[in-house]
């Protein structure tokens, strides 16, 4: 399903699917539909789950879970009442690599956790809701930070955050949007381990998305795109190298089997076992909640400059506001 006349008709006619829609509601009224996968813009999620739950649909919201905490509790509330499991797709935590680099952290082979470093960074989002900050609620450390923050908490077992210190920048996107397209992210956990986000929107040449992990008797570094690729050197450049890509003259890494290697189809694969032998998910509503608090409480701390201390409690209706009530002041 898709507003926009043509798109949803086009994905069906590729892919072979009998239905298309423009109409949320007509979608939803199709008894044979039992999940539904929402990619809408951020401010549309709370509403589309509220109609799938009444709807009896599970549903799968993509990330950032929502707007504000207020929507984050009426969905989770909502899909409670209405028996529908309720699923926050951060595909961080079914990327091979770094479930190969949390196995190697359970097993115990790096020890204990002192230090959690996760950094993604390319030139900027594809389409334009992502830099209207009314329509997305925030820019880097919304958009991207969210998936550093759930790696954080699934790689130190869900042990809760202690508090959130952010440094955020609009450095090179002043002209496109009022939010940040730089982010520097601490968070201090209860059982004492750091965890660092890197978030940016001006690094040019395509997707960059890396982890380290330092424990008390190991190191470890995973660098999903940089080896599972093909290093390719084009006088004239390739057709399609890597997300993000702007320019692929030159040197340029061309991937292999990229979807697999985020952990999408794996991700879905889970979410509809789940909905089939009524499992609870590896990320939840509440880890999309959780994640959404964070998200908040760096958004505090950049417009403050002080560490902001969780749980962190605010009716604000954007992370945005309330780096920009101070940072403007």
């Amino acid at each position: 399903m898709s507003p926009t006349p043509g798109n949803a008709q086009k994905f069906a006619r590729e892919h072979g699917i009998p239905n298309h829609f423009t109409q949320l509601d007509q979608m939803l009224a199709l008894d044979e539909i039992h999940l539904v996968v929402i990619g809408a813009p951020n401010y549309l999620h709370c509403e589309i789950t509220l109609k799938a739950a009444a709807a009896g649909k599970h549903i799968v919201v993509e990330k950032p879970f929502c707007m504000n905490m207020a929507e984050a509790d009426l969905m989770i509330d909502t899909c409670k009442k209405a028996g529908v499991k309720l699923m926050y797709a951060e595909e961080l935590c079914f990327t091979p690599k770094y479930v190969r680099l949390k196995g190697l952290l359970d097993e115990g082979a790096l020890g204990k956790p002192i230090l959690l470093k996760q950094s993604e960074k390319h030139d900027g989002p594809h389409a334009p809701h992502f830099w209207d900050v009314e329509r997305s609620g925030g820019g880097v450390s919304m958009d991207m930070g969210c998936h550093a923050f759930q790696f954080f908490r699934w790689m130190n077992s869900n042990n809760p955050v202690k508090s959130v210190y952010a440094q955020m920048s609009t450095s090179v996107h002043n002209e496109k949007t009022r939010g940040d397209d730089n982010g520097i992210i601490i968070l201090e956990f209860e059982n004492g381990v750091t965890a660092m986000a890197e978030e940016s929107w001006t690094k040019p040449g395509g997707m960059d998305d890396r982890a380290e992990v330092y424990g008390t008797e190991g190191v470890a570094y995973a660098d999903v795109l940089q080896g599972n690729s093909i290093q390719t050197y084009s006088q004239k450049g390739v057709g399609y190298a890597v997300e993000k890509a702007g320019d692929t003259k030159g040197w340029s890494f061309t991937m292999y089997e990229e979807n697999w290697n985020y952990g999408f189809p794996q991700e879905m694969e889970h979410f509809v076992e789940c909905v089939k032998n009524d499992r609870t998910p590896l990320v939840t509503g509440e880890d999309g909640r959780a994640v959404m608090e964070i998200i908040f409480a760096a958004y505090e701390s950049a417009g403050t400059g002080k560490k902001v201390s969780l749980p962190f409690k605010t009716d604000a209706q954007k992370p945005i506001d309330l780096w920009k009530k101070s940072h403007n002041g």
